[in-house]
């Protein structure tokens, strides 16, 4: 009888492919057309840790440890909050109206 051979995952980490502002842009925008306030906080999580959370938090005047409570998945960051890190990180948001979709 052959031996079956165990298969080896990793854990996916969406932070490893965010490697260009054009695909941070893009990662963000689909979290916010998703609309689900837990998916855009770990969207801007992702992109924290994929930016360096340290650097990122100095830049929105946060504390890094507040910016990762903030940004986990149980995290429920304040409006003030994500617009902070959405500056540092170099974004803006926008508003279209629904229609235009």
């Amino acid at each position: 009888m052959a031996r079956k051979r165990k298969l080896r995952t990793t854990r996916y980490d969406a932070a490893a492919y965010l490697k260009t502002d054009e695909h941070i842009a893009a990662y963000l925008e689909a979290a916010l057309e998703d609309g689900d306030p837990r998916v855009i906080a770990a969207a801007l999580g992702n992109i924290a840790r994929a930016k360096g959370m340290t650097q990122l938090a100095k830049e929105a005047g946060l504390g890094r440890e507040s910016l990762y409570k903030a940004l986990s998945p149980d995290g429920n960051p304040e409006f003030s909050t994500v617009l902070k890190v959405v500056r540092a990180l170099g974004l803006k948001l926008h508003a279209t109206p629904a229609a235009a979709e």
